[in-house]
């Protein structure tokens, strides 16, 4: 019986062929193709058994099937090119996928000679059914992802991406990620640590200790690629990872449809975001009040606001222009408002990282702070100073000036009164469900993700926060919500009852810290008057609901 579920199975695969430099559903499809022989975990695999070296007991698990399956088609692929097949002979540019030509061979087996002692045996499979199973997964990959319906251009694109990275490179950790990355599927290597060895062999420890110095024969090396180019997949599938490790992409497929329409390197500015925000972060720190640093604030703010002058952008924070010039003859008075202009820049600073959206218009107000305050020239200086502290960051321990500031709790903005009795529309997230209350809206719909779709479910919500606010009372521990109100499809999901309270909104999962389960239970069971359940599988899980009269279970 299988013990993996299909997306488990799924990560494995994807793991083993980013390692591997292979298209991944090839393993998806050996292991349908294979799926007779069980192993010693109650999985079936690939179709991998021992040979030469390995034994059944490094074949025996679904894991190792596959991760022994990756270097099986890694080795029969070099095998073919050893033998004089092309790249077009390998790999369908078009359709962006292995050659039938290839697949047939595939499903006769692979045999390692002598010389690939690492290598184990793969077994021969039905030819039709290898290819169904093959091109269905790929179909899967794309669900989420529009796939091109012609893959041509994207040997081109990858070339014209690589061939300008060198002019790019400004050695981001993300930057060096994705050549070291290349690197290592073009060379058929295992781990960053060989990849190092094999571009400094003279200079490893320093190099691991610095990856900086890596940064000149990486960009040698990635000048060399495209005259060396011969569309085998590795080499595709390195350039593939290289694309979407420099552009910060999710997957694999993201990066194809991304370079259909755009071949630049050039790294876009979100890149240099966590710098601005930890930037702005330490203001408050180091705000003396002085005259740059107002200007500087005062910029960002009217940038961050599209506002035509700075006379508009201090009368947006309650500061007439015209008294401020006044009051260079009233010192009184220029003191105040001096100290008012310094609590309005500091409460815009304090804000900023909860209110960024990253549109481009915040972006550049925060660059030209940054340029006002740093006094620098020009708006590029401010942007490499950035990226200079971004590669710090990187490098920073935790608890070192260099490392980003920790993020400072902000007070929710109220928007409207608490009402006088809560509606479907109405709900207020960080409010307290009952009046001085412990509980919130956030926790009983996790986070907003859950919302009641009718007054019923509010009212069920609000009856259970006034019981379970007397019983955290009693027990004198926060409550940690587990689960809260559920709809019937979550509760169907999770495995919840057909009839659960959770999904009439009336129940809530908990535990506290320290306290288990069966302590919660007897602790409660005297006086609360509705449902109380534990569970012997979750032993420090307590379950409440406000059901009108009492009901007791160990579930």
């Amino acid at each position: 019986m299988a013990t993996l579920s299909p997306d488990q199975r799924n990560y494995y695969y994807l793991i083993e062929a980013q390692r591997a430099g292979i298209h991944k559903p090839i393993l998806a499809a050996l292991y349908e193709v294979h799926s007779s022989t069980a192993l010693g975990d109650d999985e079936t695999g690939l179709g991998i058994s021992p040979a030469n070296r390995i034994s059944l007991n490094q074949v025996n698990t679904f894991i190792e099937q596959v991760q022994y399956g990756a270097n099986v088609i890694r080795a029969f692929t070099d095998s073919l090119i050893a033998q004089g097949w092309e790249g077009s002979d390998l790999w369908d540019a078009q359709q962006g996928h292995y050659t039938e030509k290839f697949l047939e061979r595939l499903a006769s087996g692979y045999v390692p000679t002598a010389s690939e002692p690492t290598i184990p045996r793969l077994e021969a499979s039905n030819y039709e059914q290898l290819k169904q199973a093959y091109l269905s997964d790929i179909e899967t990959d794309f669900d989420t992802t529009a796939k091109p319906q012609n893959l041509a251009y994207l040997d081109q694109a990858l070339l014209s991406l690589v061939d300008r990275i060198p002019n790019y490179y400004a050695g981001l950790p993300h930057q060096r990620d994705s050549l070291l990355e290349v690197v290592r599927l073009w060379r058929e290597l295992d781990s960053r640590e060989a990849v190092i060895a094999s571009l400094v062999p003279e200079n490893v420890e320093a190099a691991s200790e610095d990856e900086s110095l890596l940064d000149l024969p990486l960009k040698q090396f990635v000048k060399r690629i495209s005259a060396n180019y011969g569309g085998f997949p590795h080499q595709r599938e390195a350039l593939l990872r290289m694309t979407q490790l420099w552009r910060k992409l999710r997957s694999r497929q993201e990066a194809i449809t991304s370079l259909k329409e755009n071949t630049s390197p050039e790294d876009n500015l979100e890149s240099i975001d966590p710098a601005l925000i930890a930037f702005v972060g330490r203001i408050p720190q180091y705000y003396k009040g002085q005259g740059r640093q107002r200007s500087a604030i005062t910029e960002g703010f009217r940038l961050w606001h599209k506002l035509d002058s700075r006379a508009k952008a201090l009368s947006r924070m309650g500061i007439s222009y015209e008294q401020l010039k006044a009051s260079t003859q009233d010192q009184e008075v220029k003191v105040n408002l001096a100290n008012q202009l310094d609590r309005e820049l500091l409460s815009f600073v304090r804000n900023l990282a909860g209110t960024y959206k990253e549109l481009d218009h915040q972006r550049e107000a925060l660059i030209r702070l940054v340029q006002l305050w740093r006094g620098l020239p020009t708006r590029n200086q401010a942007v490499q100073s950035l990226i200079e502290d971004q590669k710090r960051l990187d490098k920073a321990r935790r608890d070192t000036q260099e490392a980003a500031p920790k993020p400072v709790p902000v007070a929710p903005v109220v928007t409207s009164r608490r009402p006088q009795r809560w509606t479907p529309r109405n709900i207020q997230l960080w409010a307290a469900i009952i009046e001085d209350g412990n509980f919130t809206w956030a926790e009983a719909t996790r986070g907003g993700t859950r919302m009641p779709p009718n007054q019923d479910t509010v009212d069920a919500i609000v009856r259970i926060a006034k019981l379970a606010q007397r019983a955290r009372d009693r027990i004198g521990r926060p409550f940690i919500i587990t689960s809260w109100y559920r709809p019937p499809h979550i509760n169907r999901a999770v495995g919840g009852a057909s009839r659960s309270r959770h999904i009439v909104g009336d129940a809530i999962d908990f535990l506290c810290e320290g306290i288990s389960g069966n302590q919660l239970y007897w602790s409660l069971d005297p006086w609360w008057p509705g449902g109380l359940g534990r569970y012997r599988k979750f032993p420090n899980l307590c379950h409440l609901d406000a059901r009108n009269h009492r009901a007791r279970w160990q579930h």
